[in-house]
């Protein structure tokens, strides 16, 4: 399934911003054929078919988080070198993605504490984390195949919250590379992504569109 484009708005809301990186990560996909998933990322080394299957996965446990649903989904610690792409993969990608989105539509989903990969944590820090991992494996798409990852600062800036500072590199073996540097003045997304570990600059390939 191929998904178009739709119209982009400044988001409102936390949901809004969920909504916007998931649309984003939707029209990367629709992109890419078959053919390029065997191309890599600079996620742990996972090529694009991997990846994906990883966010067809943690769309699945962010909105059992979402909706406090615990149980396995929740529970279980991620293992992005595990997961498998179905061959319907556009398809539950786009599933998964509207279903997360939903599943934090209502403010108690922001509300009181909430489990995903493992850990308890605030809700709204895990709404927070769900969105940083939209947005950072978006990027990671987009730049697999060359191309532009189009999302609203003000989408990137609670992500960036998230993240900053960064945590010794100690605590972040296993989630994220060393910090990059960039210039102070750099562009919100290049500063979130070298605070990721991810090389701003770091192109392959070609998406037309």
């Amino acid at each position: 399934m191929h998904t178009e484009p739709t119209t982009r708005t400044e988001p409102t809301t936390r949901t809004d911003q969920l909504q916007a990186a998931a649309e984003e990560m939707l029209h990367l996909a629709s992109k890419v054929t078959d053919d390029e998933l065997h191309r890599p990322t600079q996620c742990d080394a996972l090529d694009l078919s991997a990846l994906f299957g990883h966010v067809i996965g943690l769309c699945q446990a962010f909105a059992a988080a979402g909706r406090k649903e615990f149980g396995p989904l929740t529970s279980t610690p991620p293992d992005p070198a595990a997961a498998e792409l179905p061959a319907d993969w556009r398809e539950q990608l786009t599933i998964n993605l509207r279903d997360l989105v939903q599943s934090w539509r209502g403010a108690e989903a922001w509300e009181g504490m909430t489990q995903a990969g493992g850990v308890d944590a605030p809700a709204e820090i895990m709404g927070t984390t769900a969105l940083s991992e939209l947005v950072l494996h978006g990027w990671d798409v987009s730049r697999a195949v060359g191309g532009d990852y189009r999302v609203a600062d003000d989408v990137l800036a609670p992500v960036f919250e998230l993240h900053h500072p960064p945590q010794p590199q100690s605590e972040r073996d296993g989630m994220f590379g060393p910090v990059v540097e960039v210039p102070d003045d750099a562009p919100l997304l290049d500063r979130l992504l070298a605070l990721c570990g991810r090389e701003p600059f770091w192109p392959h390939g070609t998406l037309e569109g």
